[in-house]
């Protein structure tokens, strides 16, 4: 296993997006999915209190969190990565975007990077994502990108598992 952190923080490019660190000047357009332990902030402050948290559980070598960046502007339109189980050669992955950049194909371009990160780079035996059961367009990206359900959880959430198919 190559776990976190790495001698450079690892940028992963694709045709539509970039997976790039999460700069201070990115946090102002990012308070809305802010989330750390479940809870969103609602403020800068908060937001760039819970990027500083998230860093340091990088530098921990707990996660890995990208912003997602459109490959047109550069700009930070949600983020995604690795944030438990690592230790263990496991990564739960999740991912949020903005609003206003959903239905475009972006989110399914972030995960297939992250997915195959995973994989090839940080040698992960699993991948797996929890959602809610009224997340239906989560569920659905998640079954397009070869994740099976595995259990039904507590809080109305589910638990998929990525499946390999190379």
């Amino acid at each position: 296993m190559n776990l976190p952190p790495y001698k450079t923080f690892p940028i992963v490019t694709g045709h539509k997006i970039s997976l790039r660190p999460i700069q201070n000047s990115d946090i102002e357009d990012l308070i809305e999915i802010s989330f750390y332990d479940a809870i969103q902030a609602t403020t800068y402050e908060q937001a760039k209190e819970m990027q500083t948290k998230i860093n340091q559980d990088y530098l921990e070598g707990n996660s890995i969190h990208w912003g997602i960046a459109d490959n047109l502007t550069n700009k930070i339109i949600g983020t995604c990565g690795y944030y438990r189980g690592l230790d263990k050669g496991e990564g739960e992955l999740g991912c949020v975007l903005l609003p206003k950049f959903r239905g475009k194909g972006f989110m399914s371009a972030a995960m297939q990077l992250a997915i195959n990160f995973g994989i090839n780079n940080i040698k992960l035996n699993r991948i797996w994502a929890i959602t809610t059961k009224q997340n239906v367009k989560a569920i659905q990206l998640l079954e397009r990108l070869n994740f099976i359900k595995i259990t039904d959880l507590d809080d109305d959430e589910i638990e998929y598992e990525f499946i390999n198919h190379e």
